[in-house]
């Protein structure tokens, strides 16, 4: 992933495209049985891996959603978002009340 962005398809065809549903099965077991990995782990696992890692290094919940071909975060959040060392301030903050207290008053920020 070193180099691509964030927002690219994790698999791409050679034309840049998104691998269609269910393409990486042939090649997936072709490259399973060179690598001599066992060939219990399953794609699911490898996608399941790479979304725990890039969630766990900062990956905005919404661009991975959408590299996973999710249209929103629900999914992600659900089963993901305890990995995410910031979503649980970032929640609170985004949808706390205010109860009218502006900024810079002698309230002190939670960091």
């Amino acid at each position: 992933m070193a180099g691509r962005a964030l927002d690219e398809p994790l698999l791409q065809r050679s034309d840049s495209t998104r691998w269609a549903r269910d393409l990486q099965f042939r090649g997936y077991k072709d490259a399973v049985k060179r690598a001599k990995i066992d060939p219990s782990f399953t794609f699911h696992e490898l996608r399941h891996t790479w979304t725990s890692l890039t969630i766990m290094t900062g990956a905005p919940l919404m661009v991975v959603a959408q590299n996973l071909g999710h249209r929103d975060t629900r999914m992600v959040e659900r089963h993901y978002g305890h990995l995410a060392e910031s979503y649980v301030p970032e929640m609170i903050r985004k949808t706390a009340p205010s109860f009218g207290i502006a900024a810079g008053g002698n309230v002190v920020a939670m960091a």
